[in-house]
Parts: C-alpha cells; sequence; structure tokens
C-alpha cells in the first residue's frame, strides 16, 4: 500500500505545469457537459475569476472552436465580484468572463449570471437572497470550479468566514487586497468590498474542483490539504465535501510532505541531495548544528532508515556539513587560484557573465552583492534588462516627472513644438485617466524612461560601461495592461542574439517564480528555450556556460537546496541597500507588492540575513548575510 499521499485530507492531483493541469479541468468539464446533454439536462457551473483559470478558458475556448463543445446547455454562476466596480472596468470580473469565456463560446447570455459590483448597496441582501433562490430553482451547481487565496479564501470567504454562510457582502481582508493591488496598480484603488457565494453555498454543490499555481500558493495548500479543519483557513473546510479534488502544478505541490520531507511518507531513495535536504531539515527543525545531531535525533525524526542504509549519524552529518560549507564562496565568479570543492569552476578568469533582470530592478535587488563582487573581481559583467517595467510606475510618479519637464523648458528656453505636443497630451491624459483605460503608448514610453534611466544610474554605480547596460523590451510585456502575452519567437530571438553576441560563462536567472503577475516565469521560459536552441544549434561556447538561479524579490532558495552562497559584509550590505534606492519610482510604495507590504529592501535584507542566520544555525561561520543561487542544468 502506498503511502505517498497519506498526510493529505484531500486528494491532491499534481500536473508539471498549469497547462496541463487545466487540460485536465478543461477535460472534466467536458465530459460533464456533455454527459448532461446526452440526458437533456442542463449543466451547472460555478465559476472562478483571478488569475488561476485564465489557462482553464483558454483550453474550454479552443475546445468549442477546434471540437465542438457546445456550452448551449450550460447555466453558469460566478463566485464573487468586487464592490463596488463597473461592469465594464478593467478589473470587473464581469468583463473577466466575458473576455476570458462567454464572448468566445455559444453560451446564452441569459444563462451567464455574475455579481453586480452596481448593486445598490441598500438592495445587496436582497439580490443576494435572490442569487440563492436561482441556484436552488437550477438544482443546485454540479461543479463548482475554485482557486484558493494566499490566505486559504475561496471565493471571497476570507479567514473566519463560518461555514453556515451563504452569498452577501464582504469586508476584504488587507492580505488580499495586497495580493490583488496588482491588479489596480496601487492599493487605493482596490475595493475594500466583494460580493461573494457563502462557504455553505459552494459546500452545496455536487463537485468541488480546486486549482492552485505556483510556489507562492505552496504554503496555504498544504495547510489546506493537510492541517486541522478551521475556518481560519477556508479552504481546509473543503474536508468536510464528499467529493472534492485539489488540482496543481509541482511547484504548488511543494510544501505537501510527500515533496517536502518524502522520508515521512514512505521508501525514498537516499541520494546526496536527499540525505542533504533530511539532515539540514532535521537540525533546523531540532535548532541544533549539523554535526551535534545524534542517532536519537536520526530515528525520532523519521531517519531510521537513513542509519540504516548508511551507517552512523555522525559520518552522514559530516558528509552533509562539508556538502553545505562547500557551497559558501566570496568568488562568484571562481577564484583565480585553486580551491577545494568551489561552486563555482576557476577557469576561465576573468568570465564574461550575463545578468538577466525580468524587470530594471531584479539585478540589484536580488543579487546586488553579487553583482557587485563580480565587477570588482574584474570580470566582464553584461546586464539585460528583459522587459521596461513600466506598468509598476505609477501614474503620479509620471506626472513629477512631467511636471519637472515642462519646467524645465521654460527655464531654459527650449521651443520644440513636438516634445511639447507629447507633455501636454500625456498632462492631459493623466488628469482624465479612468480605471478602465489603458495607457496611451506615450505614456507607456515615459514610464520605460523612468525605469530605463534608474536602471542605468544603478549600473553606473556599480561601475558597468554603457556599453554592458542591455535594454531588450521583450514584445511579450508590451501591452499596457497587467496581463501579458506568452512568451513568442520575437522574445526568444532577441534573447538568442543577445546570448551569442557576448558568448558568457555565466549567466544569471531570475528563478523567483513567485512573482503575482507572472513576468518571471515568462522571462526565464525565455532565457531557457534560448539556451536549449543554441545548444542545439551546436554553438561550442554554450557547452561551457554555466547558468544561475537567483531569488530574493518574492522569496528565496530553501537553505538544502542552496548550491551557492555568497556572503555580505555589513558595508555591502548597505551599498546594495543604497543601489536599490536608486530605483525612485519603486520606493516608499511599491505598485506590485504581491501579499508582502514591505519595500523591496527591505525584504532584499530580511532574506539575505535570512540565509545567513540559517547558515550559522547549521553550524557555519556567522556572516551579515547572503545571496543564494541554484544551478541550472541543460
Amino acid at each position: 500500500m502506498s503511502m505517498v499521499d497519506s498526510f493529505e485530507k484531500i486528494p491532491v492531483k499534481i500536473f508539471s505545469s498549469p497547462k496541463e493541469g487545466s487540460a485536465f479541468i478543461a477535460q472534466e468539464i467536458a465530459s460533464l457537459i456533455r454527459y448532461k446533454q446526452s440526458k437533456g439536462e442542463n449543466c451547472v457551473l460555478g465559476l472562478a475569476t483571478g488569475s488561476s483559470p485564465k489557462t482553464l478558458y483558454a483550453e474550454l475556448v479552443r475546445m468549442h472552436k477546434e471540437e465542438g463543445l457546445s456550452f448551449k446547455n450550460v447555466i453558469a454562476f460566478n463566485l464573487d465580484e468586487y464592490y463596488p466596480i463597473d461592469n465594464n472596468a478593467l478589473q470587473s470580473y464581469n468583463r473577466f468572463m466575458k473576455k476570458q469565456l462567454f464572448d468566445h463560446v455559444d453560451i446564452d447570455q441569459r444563462n451567464c449570471h455574475i455579481p453586480n459590483g452596481e448593486w445598490k448597496k441598500e438592495d445587496i441582501k436582497k439580490y443576494c437572497a435572490k442569487y440563492e433562490e436561482m441556484l436552488d430553482e437550477v438544482g443546485g451547481i454540479d461543479l463548482q470550479i475554485l482557486g484558493i487565496g494566499n490566505n486559504g479564501h475561496i471565493g471571497f470567504n476570507e479567514p473566519g468566514s463560518s461555514l453556515f454562510s451563504k452569498t452577501r457582502l464582504v469586508p476584504l481582508d488587507n492580505s488580499t487586497r495586497i495580493a490583488n493591488s496588482h491588479e489596480f496598480q496601487n492599493i487605493s484603488k482596490v475595493p475594500r468590498l466583494a460580493i461573494t457565494m457563502g462557504i455553505s453555498t459552494i459546500m452545496k454543490a455536487k463537485k468541488i474542483l480546486l486549482m492552485a499555481w505556483g510556489q507562492i500558493k505552496a504554503p496555504v495548500l498544504q495547510k489546506a490539504v493537510e492541517g486541522n479543519v478551521t475556518e481560519q483557513i477556508p479552504a481546509s473546510l473543503l474536508q468536510q465535501h464528499n467529493e472534492c479534488l485539489f488540482v496543481t502544478d509541482e511547484p504548488a505541490a511543494s510544501e505537501l510532505t510527500r515533496f517536502k520531507s518524502p522520508w515521512l511518507a514512505g521508501d525514498c531513495e537516499w541520494t546526496p541531495k536527499m540525505i542533504r535536504k533530511a539532515v539540514v531539515s532535521t537540525a533546523l527543525k531540532l535548532e541544533k548544528p549539523i554535526l551535534s545531531l545524534t542517532n536519537a535525533d536520526y530515528n525520532d525524526n523519521g531517519l531510521s532508515d537513513l542509519l540504516v542504509e548508511k551507517g552512523d549519524a555522525y559520518e552522514i552529518n559530516l558528509q552533509v556539513f562539508y556538502m553545505v560549507r562547500d557551497s559558501i564562496t566570496g568568488w562568484p565568479g571562481g577564484k583565480n587560484q585553486p580551491l577545494p570543492n568551489p561552486p563555482e569552476r576557476m577557469t576561465p578568469y576573468p568570465k564574461r557573465c550575463v545578468i538577466f533582470s525580468p524587470h530594471p530592478d531584479d539585478d540589484i535587488i536580488s543579487m546586488g552583492g553579487t553583482f557587485m563582487r563580480l565587477h570588482d573581481q574584474g570580470h566582464d559583467v553584461h546586464v539585460a534588462y528583459q522587459t521596461s517595467g513600466n506598468i509598476a510606475v505609477t501614474d503620479e510618479f509620471v506626472t513629477r516627472f512631467l511636471d519637472f519637464a515642462v519646467g524645465f523648458e521654460e527655464l531654459s528656453g527650449i521651443d520644440n513644438k513636438k516634445s511639447s505636443q507629447i507633455l501636454k497630451e500625456a498632462t492631459s491624459f493623466l488628469k482624465n485617466k479612468k480605471n478602465s483605460d489603458v495607457d496611451t503608448p506615450e505614456i507607456r514610453q515615459i514610464k520605460g524612461l523612468i525605469r530605463r534611466c534608474e536602471a542605468r544610474a544603478t549600473c553606473h554605480y556599480v561601475g558597468l560601461k554603457d556599453e554592458n547596460i542591455h535594454f531588450q523590451n521583450l514584445p511579450f510585456y508590451e501591452t499596457g495592461t497587467i496581463e501579458k502575452k506568452p512568451m513568442g519567437e520575437a522574445d526568444v530571438q532577441l534573447t538568442m542574439d543577445l546570448l551569442q553576441s557576448i558568448k558568457p560563462h555565466q549567466v544569471y536567472c531570475a528563478g523567483d517564480l513567485a512573482d503575482p503577475h507572472g513576468t518571471h516565469k515568462v522571462c526565464l521560459d525565455i532565457v531557457f528555450e534560448s539556451m536549449r536552441r543554441l545548444k542545439a544549434r551546436g554553438e561550442e561556447w554554450i557547452n561551457d556556460c554555466w547558468v544561475w538561479l537567483y531569488k530574493g524579490a518574492w522569496q528565496e532558495w530553501d537553505v538544502s537546496e542552496i548550491e551557492m552562497a555568497i556572503p555580505m559584509s555589513p558595508d555591502q550590505v548597505m551599498k546594495k541597500r543604497f543601489g536599490i534606492f536608486i530605483h525612485q519610482s519603486q520606493k516608499d510604495m511599491v505598485p506590485f507588492q504581491g501579499t508582502d507590504s514591505r519595500e523591496f529592501w527591505q525584504r532584499a535584507e530580511d532574506r539575505n540575513a535570512n540565509t545567513a542566520n540559517l547558515y550559522a544555525q547549521l553550524g557555519l561561520t556567522k556572516y551579515a548575510a547572503m545571496e543564494a543561487f541554484v544551478r541550472w542544468h541543460y
């Protein structure tokens, strides 16, 4: 009998990517629709919004157009809507559902039911009661699709919502407003209320499929699946449903015991990597240095099989201690003299290095200390800013620069009619801009220019020459909205051309996939695809190019995974902080902060310090801070 999922109180089906998971859910929906059609019955679907179901709805649209899947017998009820909000606002879920699904299939629009953000507040109780009545009239929901919030909410049922709650107006938790602020550009514009189906309403559905994608959902998914049933984690209440399945990708499932501590869930293969993971995890749990772990510690924490296979705890401790110790280096590009077991090879020296930065500040935020050290140690360092980052500049910040530009023209006596006209039109647009308006190309260019100037100033601060600074402005990003295009051929060709022109020995990429609007993931996929193609093309230089993945803006590597750790002194920490401060458009209020309300310099310092503290806790030298990297093999 398999014990691999023995800790899980809700069945979990795991796929390698959101696309594959979405295809599975789409097939479940299609099968139910067709079954109901064969019986001459309506199919009642409960539908979710947000970023999670986008790939699902895209697959359903494809099935409708290419496989003839009809939605004529479908009655749809949506989970929730912001309140108050215009139905045609960019962030409205009414607009979302039309754009993502309803306008592209043959569903009867009269069968599309969505809570209305334009309802008068005094009438909301009446309309919510009516919503429940309509659900009862059609016989309830046959299949409910759910996402999960970072705090465990389902629909907009925030922590503390009653198991017996019905459709109602609710206040949004501050963490939810912060997490969703990327849709509104800044937190002040996120509605404080929402209309949502209640937990009782959701639990009445005959079947429930909950989707969760990405590392950012991993901690709460683990609590919902393996923890106790509690209204403080609303998704955990689904443990009480008779037919509920969680569908996830691998990063979202990474905190489940079967992945986090597989030795507790049955047999596992004791590879060096698994041994390091188990021993480091146990040492941190017991708050003991690695070399202080005993046979009793192993036996009491599920590692008796490791003792049987590998022998005494002391010998295993030494093996793991040396593995962790050897990941520490002050020479990220390799040292120009031999070192025992360094994470990066010695030759060639100096190296040509390319730092890929998804946004114009990820380089300094996530690996600023390493960036400076590579340059100071004589390597030929290039930085490639993959996107313009223009949507992360607030309108208020642009207005400040427009005022300066107008004042500068007046002060200097410049009479450039074209620039004056651009400034006049930009100022007028921002003054009258509505929530539903998309920035004009001129505004986007101004925002991109602001970030480009900040990025160039940061590179100058480190010591780079202009010819080593590359602004790619990858096309997938340039939509003017939060929602980006998928990776395209033009993105890959631009990246291949840059790599081929530099022929680097080292490439650094952002492996920080918790970025809330997905830019980091697309940027990483573009680099990976470019490297694979160049290798397949037979480029000789690529066989001697190592790829290192950094994190830091949104999360940090697990200490058991780190393959290269760059220590930083207190002075280096401060120098990195001042480099981050150069990005003034991102200071004070982070436009797209996700669930973390701290500024990026605060996050980076705390995470770097925490990594150093964990190394010290394991019995290694205590440093002020550390930046961490994992190598990607291709």
